[in-house]
């Protein structure tokens, strides 16, 4: 989690949400994808611009297309690598949930656990009076 964290801050770009996926078999780092490392995000993101709601209009922005989504981007990664991911586990920094489609593509992938960070829903809220999307915060959960 503490990986996933870290790649989420550095790809951040003009995002106000970073999300960054780690996948992990045997203890093994096997793949990794941020959804702020693409190039249609450095030029400006217009869901961000238009404050559209998290989960929708990704029809707005090709950078926010799932295929750029962290998950589906940690996946391609590993299986660029050669690594077989049945079995992986997968650690996502960002958000506190995981769209559609990624959850297909790592049922598909045979993808064995996601872990979200504890309290995600509120922590990665835009609306909440307690969130950490733009601060620095070092709580990971139990």
């Amino acid at each position: 989690m503490v990986l996933a964290k870290e790649n989420a801050k550095k790809h951040r770009s003009n995002l106000t949400q970073s999300h960054c996926a780690v996948l992990v078999k045997n203890n093994k780092v096997i793949g990794l994808g941020a959804i702020g490392n693409n190039p249609v995000h450095i030029k400006g993101c217009l869901r961000v611009s238009l404050n559209v709601p998290t989960g929708t209009g990704y029809d707005l922005c090709e950078g926010c297309s799932p295929k750029f989504h962290s998950e589906q981007s940690a996946i391609r990664d590993a299986k660029a690598k050669g690594n077989d991911l049945k079995g992986a586990d997968l650690y996502f920094w960002g958000h506190w949930w995981c769209c559609e489609s990624c959850w297909n593509t790592m049922i598909q992938a045979g993808i064995r656990n996601v872990y979200i960070l504890e309290h995600g829903e509120t922590l990665f809220n835009k609306e909440h009076p307690h969130n950490i999307i733009g601060k620095q915060f070092n709580y990971y959960g139990t």
